[in-house]
């Protein structure tokens, strides 16, 4: 028995009959209806699911009891266990077999199995990683791959029509769709470089790593990171832009490693309290406030006072966005920058020298810190303020002598130490350390031999 029906869609009337077995009609008032369909078939096999395991120690609930390390020795046994987290990757060559992924995803890794889109499986090994900008990349060795061609993620605009595809949860191949919904935001990972784009296309746990997508079938962001107070998605997620992901990408494949251009300044932002305490003739930009001796700046005749306002052509209104301009880009490259001097503009070239990696062990500083990660912090105004411990391993030297996960060292034997550098110079120079920690409310000092 048939069925008719006359439906109001967007302000055209559809007629249709329904019988067993029917479907919705390809067409309105003789117009196609839209379907993403032939896009999704194209890209997606360009997608894979990421399965990681990897080895975490355990640490004994009662290694910090009094009464457990009288009766069980100074040495309280630990132990390690393997986990497995899910995530997703994007294939951008499929000759090499290389893979673009987030650094989270992969990071500390022992085993690295990649999903196609048909089912096959494939064991993956890690080219490089950077954690600063979250973004990895990865090999497999497979024939007949299908790899998704990089966008120009300069040419995004608000209201782009996106997809993100990726393993949401571990469910495998999922395909949401939404727009562009900011360009340009900061503020998700203070100590690393950001420019993300904001997407409100559904992004989960496990898209990490994942593909955003143009109309064109074009890779244009990574899919990196989620706002939520519930671990899922409220239609608020970022993306590493194409711009980003693949200049990392390139100095991973030229060198074997990231080498992140070096302005050497220290920098602060410019608003219009400070212009006004300033004379300032502008109220944005970036203010320097010291300019290291032999440094790129330094070179360029960069002084301090100068607000830098534009990098090749790229306004600069505060201390991050000079940050990410400068970061972003590798060690060697000529980079234009116009400045204010006196109320006038100026312009000079300076030749990036290269930058400190952003973390480093303990244990290569000083044996006292064996098991602690380290990297330069910064404030949230962007400029450089310790060091922070970004972990440390259950009994190890580091641990037993107080260092804890997010202490800011801000001196080192009565020196203060702004970056990992300075760090490295004083307690490295040194047996004996006292580090100046700031945790949480509370400052106190740790004596490390």
């Amino acid at each position: 028995m048939n069925s008719s029906f006359r439906l109001l869609i967007a302000g055209a009337f559809l007629s249709f009959s329904i019988a067993a077995g029917a479907q919705m009609p390809a067409a309105v008032d003789g117009e196609p209806i839209p379907s993403l369909a032939p896009l999704v078939e194209r890209v997606t096999p360009a997608v894979v699911n990421i399965r990681v395991s990897q080895t975490v120690q355990s640490r004994n609930p009662f290694a910090d009891d009094p009464f457990w390390q009288f009766f069980g020795g100074p040495n309280v046994p630990n132990g390690s266990r393997q986990v497995a987290s899910a995530g997703s990757g994007v294939i951008v060559d499929a000759e090499q077999g290389y893979i673009l992924t987030n650094h989270h995803v992969v990071a500390d890794a022992d085993e690295i199995r990649v999903s196609l889109v048909d089912g096959e499986e494939l064991d993956a090994e890690v080219i490089g990683s950077d954690a600063a900008t979250d973004i990895a990349l990865i090999r497999v060795e497979a024939d007949n791959l299908v790899e998704m061609p990089i966008g120009d993620s300069e040419g995004v605009r608000v209201g782009d029509f996106v997809l993100a595809i990726g393993n949401p949860f571990g469910l495998g191949h999922t395909v949401t769709s939404g727009i562009v919904s900011a360009l340009g935001r900061a503020g998700i990972n203070p100590n690393g470089y950001e420019d993300f784009i904001q997407t409100d296309a559904s992004i989960n746990p496990g898209n990490s790593g994942g593909a955003l997508v143009n109309m064109r079938g074009e890779l244009v962001g990574v899919n990196s990171a989620i706002i939520s107070r519930t671990g899922g998605n409220v239609g608020i997620g970022f993306a590493v832009p194409t711009e980003i992901a693949g200049s990392i990408m390139r100095q991973i494949l030229d060198f074997g490693e990231v080498r992140r251009g070096l302005l050497g300044v220290t920098i602060q932002g410019i608003d219009a309290e400070i212009a006004e305490a300033l004379n300032a003739s502008v109220d944005r930009g970036a203010l320097i406030t010291e300019v290291v001796p032999g440094s790129a700046a330094a070179e360029s005749g960069l002084k301090v006072d100068d607000i830098i306002i534009a990098v090749n052509d790229e306004k600069i209104s505060n201390a991050t966005e000079l940050r990410n301009a400068i970061g972003l880009k590798g060690s060697g490259e000529n980079v234009d920058i116009r400045y204010i001097r006196d109320g006038k503009t100026r312009s000079t070239t300076a030749v990036l020298g290269r930058a400190e990696s952003a973390s480093a062990q303990g244990g290569d500083i000083h044996p006292g810190l064996q098991g602690a990660q380290l990297a330069s912090y910064r404030a949230a105004n962007g400029t450089e303020a310790g060091v922070e411990v970004t972990a440390v391993a259950s009994a190890s030297p580091a641990a037993q002598r107080g260092l804890r996960d997010g202490d800011i060292v801000t001196q080192v034997n009565r020196r203060n130490v702004r970056n990992l550098a300075q760090f490295r110079e004083v307690a490295g120079a040194n047996r004996i350390l006292f580090l100046r920690v700031e945790r949480g409310e509370r400052s106190l000092m740790l004596q490390i031999r």
